[in-house]
């Protein structure tokens, strides 16, 4: 994949993700003692859906458009990701498409307590400015400009011992699925009792095969998959998935 997320940001892939992600975080919160969230590739922030980027493929609109527009019927993961959009873009009427659309970083920051942490892993520069931007006044959060998975292992496991990581690279690199299923054991190694979420694209079906029967044979438990496809169709983005690994109770 040829991958920059702003053009991305807030379609049906983001949605399924960003849902799962407050589903795993408000079970982390059902307990007092503070967590640690790390993301391997945070991005920027948040992302304006309005830009250039975000007008061209326009695929927000079949995204968090027609969700906000369903928000009376939705469930609760659901109807908290739009509290989250809602208190990005103030006065927002039900038909308006939002302006400004929370990256992942910024939806576990909204549901993190005061004493929770966040460190997140930002490669390119220009995003890593943003996110630091972003979250300047927060110190909660750490911003580190770095390979998310060397950060991965360095970091862990964290002084919280509870917590989630999330690993959604963008899947420019050939042999991305096998750095993963290697980031992933080695930090299951590290710190068994992590929850890790990782996000992964239906489009390139041998290749996530291969993966899934990796981790099959990796000896790893407990795994959790959960995937939404619109369409067979193979030679577009038609599909996401998330492997969760020790999923809560």
């Amino acid at each position: 994949m040829n991958y920059r997320h702003a053009f991305h940001a807030g379609n049906f892939a983001d949605v399924v993700k960003h849902s799962l992600l407050l589903v795993l975080l408000e079970a982390l919160n059902r307990k007092p003692t503070p967590w640690c969230y790390i993301d391997t590739h945070a991005g920027a922030g948040a992302y304006d859906l309005r830009s250039e980027e975000g007008r061209r493929t326009g695929e927000a609109v079949a995204g968090i458009q027609r969700l906000w527009q369903a928000r009376p019927e939705t469930p609760p993961a659901v109807a908290e990701l739009c509290r989250i959009v809602a208190s990005l873009n103030s006065g927002l009427s039900a038909g308006e498409l939002p302006r400004w659309y929370p990256g992942s970083p910024a939806i576990a920051a909204a549901v993190a307590r005061a004493d929770d942490r966040l460190l997140l892993a930002e490669w390119q520069p220009q995003e890593a400015a943003l996110l630091k931007s972003w979250f300047r006044r927060d110190n909660r959060v750490a911003v580190h400009v770095r390979d998310g998975y060397e950060m991965l292992l360095a970091l862990t496991p964290p002084a919280e011992k509870r917590g989630l990581v999330l690993l959604d690279p963008p899947y420019e690199q050939p042999q991305e699925f096998d750095v993963l299923a290697a980031a992933l054991s080695a930090a299951h190694t590290r710190w068994p009792g992590g929850c890790y979420a990782l996000w992964y694209p239906l489009k390139d079906d041998p290749a996530r095969r291969r993966f899934l029967r990796k981790l099959e044979h990796s000896g790893l438990r407990k795994i959790l998959l959960a995937e939404l496809r619109l369409s067979e169709q193979s030679d577009v983005l038609t599909g996401s998935g998330m492997l969760i690994l020790n999923p809560p109770w």
